[in-house]
């Protein structure tokens, strides 16, 4: 097991790890909970927008509670991963309900709460209340497997819990409440800005000279991990309605499911089905605007939305309503459908 590295990782954080960003230089668990989901899957420059916008409208724990949801996912409208807002707004319920507004002080403890996994209640519990427990999210996933030489195959759970196990065992051993947090932030840092997937950094890594990938002279080898989700394919058509410009016809997706809980234009699996939803006599005026594709983690949605202007009452009956041009900005939105929107 490796010596000194929590100490060259705590003193590298210091000098040279990120100490500006918004969510740091506090122990607050609420913005260290929401910096965390929201940078789960997505990048620091895409957060740093959400972020303070976030914060403003919903500056506590109560007020994200208070709010509803359709609030909360059309604050989260772009970020993607929506099932993250729905667990956040979950969460919040929860932290107001069973635990009078404060969050848990361990990592066990977070981790009863939806939405929150085992990386992020330890990413928490140590930044805030500086808990000795490991995390392992990507960034450091890939950090400790090419320090440590971890070549075990990540996709068997047994070889996940041995690196859990040894990230353990790196942790700091003194003077936790000032250490913790600048050694999980370091770890964190090093794995975003150092030790990147490809080409990384080892000349101006803090811990190069005791790392078996770079001895080995092959670190972007590591992690290991063999068993690979299958990508799958579907195809959409988009019923995009019209009523003049000023407003468009749209219904809230149903959950579990592709975009559950977002406002969006009626979906069918065939033209045939999207056009049999039109009356008769408006089905000429259907217009095929261009295809596209959209790219989810691991599926491909190929959209085909179809354009149709109809007078309002022609979609009586139908699930959904008329959403007026200054009122859908505001609606938590699917991004390809923000964008069509957007784009008119």
């Amino acid at each position: 097991m490796l010596t000194n590295f929590s100490t060259q990782v705590v003193h590298w954080q210091k000098t040279h790890g990120r100490n500006d960003l918004p969510w740091q230089n506090t122990r607050d668990p609420y913005r260290v909970w929401l910096s965390e989901i929201m940078l789960q899957q997505t990048q620091v420059a895409t957060v740093l927008d959400y972020f303070p916008r976030f914060l403003e409208r919903f500056p506590n724990v109560g007020s994200l509670a208070a709010a509803p949801l359709d609030d909360v996912l059309g604050l989260w409208s772009g970020l993607g991963y929506y099932s993250r807002a729905r667990n956040l707004h979950l969460c919040a319920l929860e932290v107001m309900g069973l635990h009078a507004g404060g969050f848990p002080q361990t990592a066990q403890g977070l981790q009863t709460l939806p939405g929150i996994g085992r990386s992020t209640a330890a990413a928490i519990a140590a930044l805030c209340f500086a808990e000795r427990v490991a995390i392992l999210d990507g960034n450091v996933r890939r950090l400790l497997t090419r320090v440590l030489g971890f070549d075990a195959d990540l996709g068997v759970a047994a070889n996940e819990r041995r690196l859990w196990d040894q990230a353990s065992q790196l942790l700091p051993s003194s003077d936790l409440r000032q250490t913790m947090p600048r050694y999980t932030q370091g770890v964190m840092d090093l794995g975003a800005t150092i030790c990147t997937a490809k080409k990384p950094g080892c000349g101006v890594c803090p811990v190069a000279l005791s790392c078996v990938a770079r001895r080995l002279g092959e670190p972007e080898r590591y992690p290991v991990k063999t068993r690979k989700l299958k990508r799958s394919a579907q195809l959409i058509w988009l019923l995009w309605a019209q009523a003049g410009e000023a407003s468009v016809w749209l219904s809230k997706r149903p959950a579990p499911g592709v975009w559950a809980g977002l406002y969006c234009f009626p979906w069918f699996d065939q033209r045939e089905a999207l056009q049999a939803a039109v009356p008769e006599r408006y089905r000429s005026a259907l217009h095929d605007a261009p295809a596209f594709i959209h790219v989810l983690t691991h599926k491909d949605l190929y959209l085909h939305p179809v354009q149709v202007q109809l007078p309002p009452s022609a979609m009586a009956g139908s699930e959904g309503a008329w959403i007026a041009a200054d009122e859908w900005p505001r609606l938590g939105l699917p991004a390809p459908v923000r964008k069509l929107l957007v784009q008119g």
